[in-house]
Protein backbone atom coordinates (compact mmCIF):
# COMPACT_ATOMS: atom_id res chain seq x y z
CA UNK A 1 0.00 0.00 0.00
CA UNK A 2 1.45 3.50 -0.68
CA UNK A 3 1.12 6.15 1.59
CA UNK A 4 -0.20 8.76 0.19
CA UNK A 5 -4.36 9.03 0.03
CA UNK A 6 -5.53 10.11 -3.48
CA UNK A 7 -8.65 12.15 -4.24
CA UNK A 8 -10.62 12.22 -7.45
CA UNK A 9 -13.40 14.50 -8.49
CA UNK A 10 -14.73 13.54 -12.05
CA UNK A 11 -15.84 9.99 -13.12
CA UNK A 12 -15.96 10.18 -16.83
CA UNK A 13 -14.69 7.42 -18.99
CA UNK A 14 -11.17 9.18 -18.55
CA UNK A 15 -11.61 9.94 -14.97
CA UNK A 16 -12.64 6.60 -13.82
CA UNK A 17 -9.90 4.66 -15.83
CA UNK A 18 -7.71 6.92 -14.67
CA UNK A 19 -8.86 6.98 -10.58
CA UNK A 20 -8.54 2.39 -11.30
CA UNK A 21 -5.26 2.60 -12.44
CA UNK A 22 -3.96 4.85 -8.88
CA UNK A 23 -5.80 2.07 -6.96
CA UNK A 24 -4.65 -1.02 -9.08
CA UNK A 25 -1.29 0.32 -7.93
CA UNK A 26 -1.58 0.32 -4.29
CA UNK A 27 -3.10 3.51 -3.61
CA UNK A 28 -6.21 4.37 -0.91
CA UNK A 29 -8.21 6.16 -3.10
CA UNK A 30 -11.20 8.78 -2.65
CA UNK A 31 -13.97 9.27 -5.27
CA UNK A 32 -16.35 12.01 -5.70
CA UNK A 33 -19.15 12.42 -8.74
CA UNK A 34 -21.91 14.25 -8.32
CA UNK A 35 -23.96 11.12 -10.24
CA UNK A 36 -23.40 8.36 -7.47
CA UNK A 37 -24.16 5.93 -10.00
CA UNK A 38 -20.43 6.98 -11.46
CA UNK A 39 -18.94 5.92 -8.28
CA UNK A 40 -19.95 2.12 -7.98
CA UNK A 41 -17.55 0.23 -10.10
CA UNK A 42 -14.50 2.09 -8.27
CA UNK A 43 -16.28 1.62 -4.81
CA UNK A 44 -16.67 -1.87 -5.60
CA UNK A 45 -13.24 -2.35 -6.41
CA UNK A 46 -12.07 -0.48 -2.68
CA UNK A 47 -12.35 3.19 -3.22
CA UNK A 48 -13.72 5.12 -0.74
CA UNK A 49 -16.83 7.58 -1.51
CA UNK A 50 -17.01 11.47 -0.47
CA UNK A 51 -20.02 12.79 0.57
CA UNK A 52 -18.62 16.13 -1.06
CA UNK A 53 -15.90 18.21 -2.20
CA UNK A 54 -14.82 19.49 1.28
CA UNK A 55 -14.66 15.63 2.49
CA UNK A 56 -12.40 14.94 -0.51
CA UNK A 57 -9.67 17.42 -0.07
CA UNK A 58 -10.12 17.28 4.01
CA UNK A 59 -9.11 13.41 3.93
CA UNK A 60 -6.59 13.28 0.43
CA UNK A 61 -3.16 14.21 0.40
CA UNK A 62 -3.80 14.59 -3.42
CA UNK A 63 -6.64 15.19 -5.15
CA UNK A 64 -6.92 15.22 -9.18
CA UNK A 65 -9.87 16.78 -10.86
CA UNK A 66 -10.79 15.71 -14.88
CA UNK A 67 -14.13 17.79 -15.85
CA UNK A 68 -15.52 18.26 -19.12
CA UNK A 69 -14.72 22.11 -19.08
CA UNK A 70 -13.08 25.64 -17.39
CA UNK A 71 -16.68 26.60 -15.74
CA UNK A 72 -17.17 22.96 -14.53
CA UNK A 73 -13.58 22.89 -12.94
CA UNK A 74 -13.73 26.13 -11.67
CA UNK A 75 -17.37 25.22 -10.20
CA UNK A 76 -15.18 22.56 -7.89
CA UNK A 77 -13.15 24.93 -6.68
CA UNK A 78 -15.06 27.78 -5.59
CA UNK A 79 -18.34 26.31 -5.16
CA UNK A 80 -19.48 26.37 -1.05
CA UNK A 81 -17.78 23.03 0.35
CA UNK A 82 -15.72 23.01 -2.78
CA UNK A 83 -11.93 22.22 -2.91
CA UNK A 84 -10.57 25.30 -1.60
CA UNK A 85 -13.15 25.62 1.08
CA UNK A 86 -11.59 24.23 3.99
CA UNK A 87 -7.78 24.77 5.46
CA UNK A 88 -5.68 22.37 3.71
CA UNK A 89 -2.45 24.24 3.47
CA UNK A 90 -0.20 22.33 1.48
CA UNK A 91 -2.27 19.76 -0.08
CA UNK A 92 -1.53 19.34 -3.57
CA UNK A 93 -4.29 20.09 -6.66
CA UNK A 94 -3.94 18.50 -9.78
CA UNK A 95 -6.00 18.80 -12.77
CA UNK A 96 -5.94 16.96 -15.15
CA UNK A 97 -8.92 18.81 -17.54
CA UNK A 98 -8.50 20.11 -21.06
CA UNK A 99 -9.14 24.11 -20.52
CA UNK A 100 -7.73 27.48 -21.35
CA UNK A 101 -4.47 28.08 -19.95
CA UNK A 102 -5.72 31.60 -18.51
CA UNK A 103 -7.91 29.18 -16.56
CA UNK A 104 -4.97 26.84 -15.24
CA UNK A 105 -3.36 30.30 -14.16
CA UNK A 106 -6.28 31.20 -12.62
CA UNK A 107 -6.48 27.78 -10.47
CA UNK A 108 -3.11 28.21 -9.84
CA UNK A 109 -3.33 31.77 -8.10
CA UNK A 110 -6.33 30.94 -6.52
CA UNK A 111 -5.00 27.63 -4.98
CA UNK A 112 -1.69 29.63 -4.02
CA UNK A 113 -3.94 32.44 -2.33
CA UNK A 114 -5.35 29.48 0.05
CA UNK A 115 -1.90 28.25 0.52
CA UNK A 116 -2.67 24.97 -1.55
CA UNK A 117 -0.57 23.51 -4.10
CA UNK A 118 -1.53 23.20 -8.15
CA UNK A 119 -0.71 21.83 -10.82
CA UNK A 120 -1.89 21.77 -14.71
CA UNK A 121 -1.95 18.00 -16.13
CA UNK A 122 -3.90 17.73 -19.14
CA UNK A 123 -3.07 14.47 -21.39
CA UNK A 124 -2.68 12.93 -24.52
CA UNK A 125 -4.96 10.35 -25.27
CA UNK A 126 -8.16 9.15 -25.18
CA UNK A 127 -10.01 6.02 -23.19
CA UNK A 128 -7.92 3.21 -24.32
CA UNK A 129 -4.56 4.61 -22.97
CA UNK A 130 -6.13 5.73 -19.92
CA UNK A 131 -7.50 2.28 -19.27
CA UNK A 132 -3.77 1.07 -20.21
CA UNK A 133 -1.69 3.70 -18.17
CA UNK A 134 0.08 4.86 -21.32
CA UNK A 135 -1.29 8.18 -21.56
CA UNK A 136 1.00 11.13 -22.19
CA UNK A 137 0.64 13.79 -19.33
CA UNK A 138 1.61 17.40 -20.05
CA UNK A 139 2.44 19.49 -16.91
CA UNK A 140 2.77 23.28 -15.99
CA UNK A 141 3.01 24.74 -12.30
CA UNK A 142 6.14 24.32 -10.06
CA UNK A 143 9.07 21.90 -10.74
CA UNK A 144 8.97 21.15 -7.29
CA UNK A 145 5.08 19.93 -7.39
CA UNK A 146 5.57 18.34 -10.53
CA UNK A 147 8.52 15.98 -8.57
CA UNK A 148 5.82 15.54 -6.07
CA UNK A 149 3.37 14.02 -8.61
CA UNK A 150 5.70 12.35 -10.83
CA UNK A 151 4.96 9.16 -9.60
CA UNK A 152 1.76 9.03 -9.67
CA UNK A 153 2.08 10.45 -13.22
CA UNK A 154 4.25 6.69 -13.84
CA UNK A 155 1.08 4.78 -12.99
CA UNK A 156 -1.38 6.96 -15.16
CA UNK A 157 1.05 7.10 -18.30
CA UNK A 158 3.81 6.07 -20.24
CA UNK A 159 5.56 9.46 -20.22
CA UNK A 160 5.11 13.05 -18.18
CA UNK A 161 6.66 16.12 -19.49
CA UNK A 162 7.30 19.12 -17.30
CA UNK A 163 6.62 22.08 -19.79
CA UNK A 164 6.86 25.09 -17.43
CA UNK A 165 4.65 27.36 -14.90
CA UNK A 166 1.05 26.99 -15.32
CA UNK A 167 -0.93 27.56 -18.83
CA UNK A 168 2.11 25.93 -20.14
CA UNK A 169 0.34 22.17 -19.91
CA UNK A 170 -2.69 23.94 -21.24
CA UNK A 171 -1.16 25.20 -24.39
CA UNK A 172 0.00 22.25 -25.40
CA UNK A 173 -2.73 20.23 -24.88
CA UNK A 174 -4.39 22.92 -27.01
CA UNK A 175 -1.98 22.34 -29.45
CA UNK A 176 -1.95 18.83 -30.06
CA UNK A 177 -5.68 18.80 -30.09
CA UNK A 178 -5.21 21.23 -32.87
CA UNK A 179 -3.35 18.54 -34.98
CA UNK A 180 -5.38 15.83 -33.70
CA UNK A 181 -8.16 17.88 -35.50
CA UNK A 182 -6.29 18.22 -38.48
CA UNK A 183 -5.22 14.54 -39.03
CA UNK A 184 -9.06 13.85 -38.21
CA UNK A 185 -10.47 15.92 -40.95
CA UNK A 186 -8.24 15.28 -43.23
CA UNK A 187 -8.49 11.61 -43.02
CA UNK A 188 -12.16 12.17 -43.43
CA UNK A 189 -11.94 13.88 -46.74
CA UNK A 190 -9.65 11.89 -48.20
CA UNK A 191 -11.17 8.96 -47.73
CA UNK A 192 -14.23 10.69 -49.38
CA UNK A 193 -12.37 11.81 -52.13
CA UNK A 194 -10.81 8.10 -53.29
CA UNK A 195 -14.97 6.58 -52.75
CA UNK A 196 -15.70 9.98 -55.34
CA UNK A 197 -13.11 8.35 -57.56
CA UNK A 198 -13.74 4.62 -57.14
CA UNK A 199 -11.59 3.67 -54.65
CA UNK A 200 -12.83 1.70 -51.92
CA UNK A 201 -12.02 2.91 -47.88
CA UNK A 202 -10.77 -0.37 -47.84
CA UNK A 203 -8.09 0.32 -50.65
CA UNK A 204 -7.30 4.50 -49.26
CA UNK A 205 -6.88 2.76 -45.74
CA UNK A 206 -4.18 0.24 -47.03
CA UNK A 207 -2.18 3.24 -49.21
CA UNK A 208 -2.42 5.30 -46.08
CA UNK A 209 -1.53 3.26 -43.55
CA UNK A 210 1.27 1.12 -45.47
CA UNK A 211 3.04 4.38 -46.37
CA UNK A 212 4.73 7.40 -44.71
CA UNK A 213 1.39 9.31 -44.58
CA UNK A 214 -0.10 6.46 -42.08
CA UNK A 215 0.28 7.92 -38.22
CA UNK A 216 -1.04 5.91 -34.77
CA UNK A 217 -4.45 8.24 -34.96
CA UNK A 218 -5.50 6.96 -38.78
CA UNK A 219 -4.80 3.60 -37.36
CA UNK A 220 -6.90 3.89 -34.25
CA UNK A 221 -9.86 5.13 -36.27
CA UNK A 222 -9.31 2.59 -39.67
CA UNK A 223 -12.11 0.24 -38.02
CA UNK A 224 -14.53 3.16 -37.21
CA UNK A 225 -13.92 4.24 -40.91
CA UNK A 226 -14.77 1.13 -42.45
CA UNK A 227 -17.47 -0.35 -40.23
CA UNK A 228 -19.16 3.15 -40.08
CA UNK A 229 -19.54 3.03 -36.50
CA UNK A 230 -18.49 5.96 -34.01
CA UNK A 231 -18.77 5.26 -30.15
CA UNK A 232 -17.25 8.15 -28.81
CA UNK A 233 -13.67 7.46 -27.83
CA UNK A 234 -13.68 11.60 -27.78
CA UNK A 235 -16.54 13.24 -28.71
CA UNK A 236 -16.35 15.68 -31.26
CA UNK A 237 -18.32 18.14 -29.32
CA UNK A 238 -15.37 18.07 -27.49
CA UNK A 239 -12.72 19.02 -30.01
CA UNK A 240 -15.21 22.28 -31.18
CA UNK A 241 -14.70 23.09 -27.84
CA UNK A 242 -10.76 22.76 -27.76
CA UNK A 243 -10.21 24.18 -30.76
CA UNK A 244 -12.10 27.47 -29.39
CA UNK A 245 -10.37 27.49 -27.01
CA UNK A 246 -7.39 27.20 -29.54
CA UNK A 247 -9.06 30.82 -30.84
CA UNK A 248 -9.30 32.46 -27.90
CA UNK A 249 -5.84 32.09 -26.87
CA UNK A 250 -4.65 33.09 -30.51
CA UNK A 251 -4.29 30.40 -32.76
CA UNK A 252 -5.39 32.03 -36.18
CA UNK A 253 -3.06 30.17 -38.29
CA UNK A 254 -4.60 28.95 -41.84
CA UNK A 255 -6.30 25.84 -41.44
CA UNK A 256 -7.48 26.63 -37.93
CA UNK A 257 -10.60 28.88 -38.89
CA UNK A 258 -12.44 26.07 -41.56
CA UNK A 259 -11.31 23.46 -39.50
CA UNK A 260 -13.40 24.96 -36.63
CA UNK A 261 -15.96 25.73 -38.96
CA UNK A 262 -16.56 21.81 -40.38
CA UNK A 263 -16.47 20.48 -36.47
CA UNK A 264 -18.86 22.76 -35.47
CA UNK A 265 -21.30 22.62 -38.71
CA UNK A 266 -20.89 18.80 -37.63
CA UNK A 267 -22.23 19.02 -34.27
CA UNK A 268 -24.79 21.62 -34.91
CA UNK A 269 -26.21 20.56 -37.91
CA UNK A 270 -24.93 16.95 -38.29
CA UNK A 271 -26.04 16.37 -34.88
CA UNK A 272 -22.98 14.43 -34.23
CA UNK A 273 -21.51 15.98 -31.10
CA UNK A 274 -21.93 12.85 -29.17
CA UNK A 275 -20.23 10.57 -31.34
CA UNK A 276 -16.45 9.83 -31.85
CA UNK A 277 -15.08 12.83 -33.71
CA UNK A 278 -14.14 11.14 -36.44
CA UNK A 279 -17.90 10.84 -37.40
CA UNK A 280 -16.97 14.46 -38.67
CA UNK A 281 -16.69 11.99 -41.93
CA UNK A 282 -20.61 11.65 -41.82
CA UNK A 283 -21.22 15.13 -41.91
CA UNK A 284 -18.57 16.01 -44.93
CA UNK A 285 -20.39 13.30 -46.95
CA UNK A 286 -23.46 14.76 -47.13
CA UNK A 287 -22.10 18.56 -47.01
Amino acid sequence: MNNLKIGWAGLGNMGSAMAANLLSAGYEVQVYNRSKDKEKELTNAGAQSAKDLRELVDSCDVVFTMLSDDHAVKGVYNETNGLLSGENSGKLLIDMSTVAPETSKYLSALSEKHKMNFIEAPVSGSVKPARDGTLIILVGGSAENYDKAKPLFDVLGKLSLYLGPAGAGSSAKLAINYLLGINIQALAETVLFAEQNGISKENMLTIINEGACGNGIIKIKTPSVLNNSYPAAFALKYIVKDLKLAKEAGLSSPLSVPLLNTFSAAMNEGGLGDQDLMAVIKYLEKA
